[in-house]
């Protein structure tokens, strides 16, 4: 009978970027707000959502003297993967939910499967962001499956969606503090 070699290397995540997290939370819930004042037939108008998510994205994640301002230190590499893992994970997901209702122009449809679709990607932030992420994804998550549930109520679960992305990124920019965990 042979034991088998336990790995005890421990890796330790920091939290450095939460600040900057919760500036892109709260522009990103800002601009589903206005989007949805707007949304019209589309429910979320997809213009403004588009055009605001952009410059948002700029705004929070590239423009390098805000993200200096903001980050308490650096992501590991580790984590920056989990970035692009997580991105792209949102993606597959919008085309996998949201995807079939395109041709039908089902807009309902279509922004639930988004809205879900970011839920679940916000899972593999937790580890570039820490706890908050689990507990954004299962909010925004359990919006988008109300929505689909109680189809009469879907604007309110996306006004919800839109709220919640904005408080936790009060959250996160205002009162949250660099944090770190440890990986087995």
């Amino acid at each position: 009978m042979s034991v088998a070699a336990v790995n005890t290397d421990k890796k330790v995540l920091e939290f450095n970027n939460k600040r900057s997290c919760g500036l892109w939370l709260i522009l990103v819930g800002a601009v589903l707000g206005i989007s949805l004042i707007f949304g019209g037939k589309f429910l979320i108008n997809p213009i403004i959502f588009l055009i605001g998510y952009y410059v948002s994205f700029y705004i929070a994640n590239i423009n390098r003297k805000v993200r200096a301002k903001l980050s308490e230190g650096k992501a590991s590499k580790f984590q920056i993967q989990m970035i692009y893992v997580s991105i792209a994970f949102m993606f597959i997901m919008m085309f996998c939910i949201a995807g079939p209702f395109i041709p039908p122009m089902n807009w309902r449809m279509i922004w639930l499967g988004v809205n879900l679709a970011t839920a679940l990607h916000f899972s593999g932030f937790y580890f570039v962001h820490g706890k908050s992420m689990i507990f954004l994804g299962l909010l925004c998550g359990a919006f988008a499956v109300c929505g689909y549930v109680f189809p009469a109520l879907t604007l309110i679960f996306l006004i919800a969606d839109a709220l919640t992305k904005l408080l936790f990124g009060v959250w996160l920019l205002m009162f949250s503090k660099p944090s770190k965990t440890v990986m087995r």
